[in-house]
């Protein structure tokens, strides 16, 4: 049994592999597009002037770091990756990170290293995490299923696309804010803010996952048999989190201007309110109301964080009334899609942090899953397209869905689901068929864009309506279900 086990295991991270390689072998972001590129230069400067510029300067405009051109943008831990990086690329050939000179450098074999890079963090975090945490929340199911099911979601398009395809690391703090919802699972608070910590500090759109994190370890703190008891817990889990933050930002501690400079980078409040044609409901607002034309920049900026706390604020709430670890799964998707949703300067591939925890509630709500993760991917359509990934794109989605229907028992449902989802896929067809055959207007060059973000967006609105009802009725008790739902279903046919 645990020789087929180990030979099942093996066929998945291969398959998850293959799947991978095969989408690296195409385009990436900027290719070939002077003067500024895209992503992948981004990364690639990223490595140039960690490994060359002092600690202290990596976030500073100086005459060797240009800001203006790709100036590092995300926090400490991101630019350690970067440095650690740059030297195994500057051991390789010096050329790809010589200073200045390596600006849009591009050629086969930096490809092959910018590539294997993202595959080695993916096979050492991500992967292992997610096989791990299914492992531990299907525990009561075969390890044959934990491990298809694991499969499935490995093979979730939209990721593989972005980091693999257009190019970037999210593998890294999924990864790792992964670690932390295991180790909270496994009522390792400490070690879960640890992880928690280092996803922030490697990404800070994990913000996106910080209040469900917030109200569930106040509610456990809350919950303890005596207030001693929930003092200690409170103390040892912030002093966990400062000590976390101040090793993650050490070098940057020297100088209040250092660390300010730091922040400013990381949140840029002179960018627009969202990141071209995003799937959020300010760009599909835009479409009726230019909300910029209203209002001043701060008081937009105001606008989208009092909406999104406002959003959140009833997830929140029920889960620090009932600090359960399925109501903290479910808070993950409401409040991280309330964030996607209305907060300030927004990226389409933001879609990936909520994501994330959708594929964590897949044992409980199978269909809404895979139908937000379908969606999720056709909202980032029109940049992949860019990128030339459409091949790639086409091709994952339909191994997805067709993946599914071996997982999940739609036949069990209602025809009204059936209805709904029917009209789904007509709608999300229809889009891709007019952007492949019909030319856009020159008034509205942006018009194919556009219909993407808001038909996303309007299928959005609705699952932070349907994840926010499904946490409020889940059941109470501080324990996982055990049991696969799909299983469930035909278990119940079956008597």
């Amino acid at each position: 049994m645990e020789k087929n086990y180990l030979l099942l295991l093996s066929c998945i991270v291969l398959i998850s592999l293959v799947v991978r390689y095969c989408v690296s072998l195409n385009s990436y972001s900027g290719a070939n597009t002077p003067p500024i590129f895209g992503d992948y230069e981004a990364q690639r400067h990223w490595m140039e002037i960690t490994y060359h510029l002092n600690i202290t300067d990596w976030y500073q405009q100086t005459k060797d770091n240009d800001l203006m051109y790709w100036g590092l943008d995300y926090p400490p831990l991101t630019a350690y990756h970067s440095k650690i990086c740059g030297y195994i690329a500057n051991l390789i050939n010096p050329d790809w990170v010589a200073l200045k000179s390596s600006r849009g450098h591009e050629s086969y074999q930096h490809k092959l290293f910018m590539r294997n890079s993202v595959m080695f963090v993916d096979v050492l975090i991500y992967i292992p995490a997610v096989i791990f945490y299914f492992a531990t929340v299907l525990n009561k199911v075969s390890k044959v299923n934990q491990l298809c099911i694991s499969c499935f979601v490995l093979l979730y398009p939209g990721l593989i696309l972005v980091d693999h395809g257009h190019f970037q690391y999210n593998c890294v703090s999924l990864g790792l804010m992964l670690l932390a919802v295991i180790s909270f699972i496994k009522n390792a608070h400490l070690i879960g803010s640890i992880c928690f910590v280092f996803a922030l500090n490697y990404k800070q759109m994990e913000l996106y996952h910080s209040l469900p994190v917030f109200f569930y370890l106040l509610g456990v703190c809350y919950n303890q048999k005596s207030w001693f008891q929930s003092f200690v817990k409170l103390a040892s889990i912030g002093i966990t989190v400062i000590f976390s933050f101040i090793l993650c930002w050490l070098p940057f501690l020297r100088s209040a201007e250092s660390a300010l400079q730091v922040l400013r980078r990381l949140f840029p409040l002179n960018r627009g309110l969202y990141e071209d044609k995003v799937a959020n409901f300010w760009c599909a607002l835009s479409a009726v109301i230019k909300i910029k034309h209203i209002l001043k920049q701060e008081h937009i900026v105001w606008l989208c964080i009092t909406t999104t706390l406002l959003v959140c604020l009833p997830s929140g709430i029920n889960l620090f009334v009932c600090a359960s670890k399925k109501k903290f799964l479910f808070a993950l998707v409401n409040c991280s899609l309330a964030f996607f949703l209305f907060s300030y300067q927004v990226h389409e591939k933001s879609i990936l942090i909520v994501a994330l925890p959708v594929c964590l509630v897949f044992p409980y709500t199978p269909v809404a899953s895979v139908w937000f993760l379908a969606v999720s991917t056709v909202s980032m359509y029109p940049l992949l397209f860019r990128d030339g990934q459409a091949v790639s794109y086409f091709a994952l989605l339909a191994i997805f869905l067709v993946a599914s229907m071996f997982i999940v028992d739609l036949k069990s449902h209602s025809k009204w689901l059936k209805l709904c989802i029917g009209f789904s896929l007509f709608v999300n067809i229809s889009v891709h068929i007019l952007h492949a055959t019909v030319k856009p207007p020159e008034r509205l060059p942006d018009i194919f864009p556009l219909l993407f973000a808001v038909n996303s967006c309007v299928h959005f609105l609705l699952f932070l309506i349907y994840f926010n009802y499904m946490q409020i009725i889940c059941n109470d008790d501080n324990k996982l279900c055990n049991l696969y739902v799909c299983h469930e279903s035909k278990e119940r046919k079956l008597k």
